[in-house]
């Protein structure tokens, strides 16, 4: 990836004084943060060569580019998950991309399951971890050394206390824990969710992991937050399904959206 890719030669033409330094990827009940971007430019994903396309509701698929407090950030409403098409990549021109624009830390959001009965459906939780049970990379095929990325601290310690520290003025409860990744788009069975609690997983989802793995390549510091939508299958009598993830999602998505901006408006550079 080089500053003169089409993606980042679009963007140039298009924001020629944008320089963010802070990207976040907005997952399904996370859009509302684009209500507190200031001075935005809104650009469709269509019209960034290689941006993926948005193919699962509740992902707007725009790009954009503004400010939240005293920095410029680059805001992704919508990602590209590896259930679309088997692709464990396809978020990787995109996060290059924002890099390439000058962006060193990455904030991630999602929506996912709950392990633990005191983490119920509307809860906030930041990562500490993530496990990738499948062993599926997003760098199989990159050359170098350093495709051998250490993940030790993958989300970042300081801005997690950041994070902990917004929440607590905001008067929201955040906890934290381990997040697995399953590949989807099935939910997983009540047998996996068990496998999972035993493993000393917290909560489970189908994105967040490869970003993460790809953030961490090019260099980026990242910070990762779950809104808990449901419990995970077999921990309540609950019936899963996307529309129901989005439901929840939505009935949180003011408060969490006004959160994520004073997490973001927080961070120190």
């Amino acid at each position: 990836m080089t500053n003169a890719s089409p993606a980042v030669q679009q963007l140039r033409a298009r924001a020629p004084q944008a320089q963010p330094r802070i990207a976040s990827v907005l997952g399904s009940g996370w859009g509302s943060l684009t209500g507190h971007v200031r001075d935005a430019l809104r650009i469709r994903y269509d019209e960034l060569p290689g941006f993926p396309q948005a193919t699962v509701l509740g992902h707007s698929g725009e790009l954009w580019l503004g400010r939240i407090g005293a920095h410029e950030v680059a805001v992704m409403s919508g990602r590209k998950h590896a259930y679309e098409n088997g692709d464990v990549k396809g978020m990787q021109l995109p996060l290059q991309t924002l890099r390439a624009l000058g962006c060193e830390v990455l904030v991630q959001t999602n929506a996912a399951g709950s392990l633990r009965a005191e983490m119920a459906p509307g809860s906030l939780m930041v990562l500490t971890d993530h496990m990738n049970p499948s062993q599926r990379s997003p760098l199989v095929g990159a050359g170098g050394s350093e495709r051998f990325v250490s993940m030790v601290d993958a989300y970042d310690p300081d801005l997690r206390a950041i994070a902990h520290a917004v929440a607590a003025r905001c008067g929201v409860e955040l906890h934290e824990g381990v997040y697995v990744w399953t590949l989807g788009p099935q939910f997983e069975t009540p047998a996996e969710v068990r496998m999972f609690r035993h493993w000393g997983a917290d909560a489970v989802g189908m994105s967040t992991v490869p970003e993460t793995i790809l953030a961490r390549h090019a260099g980026m510091r990242v910070l990762a937050l779950s809104l808990l939508t449901n419990m995970a299958a077999g921990l309540s009598e609950e019936s899963l399904s996307h529309a129901h993830t989005l439901s929840t999602a939505y009935a949180a998505s003011d408060v969490v959206g006004s959160v994520l901006a004073d997490i973001i408006a927080a961070i120190e550079l």
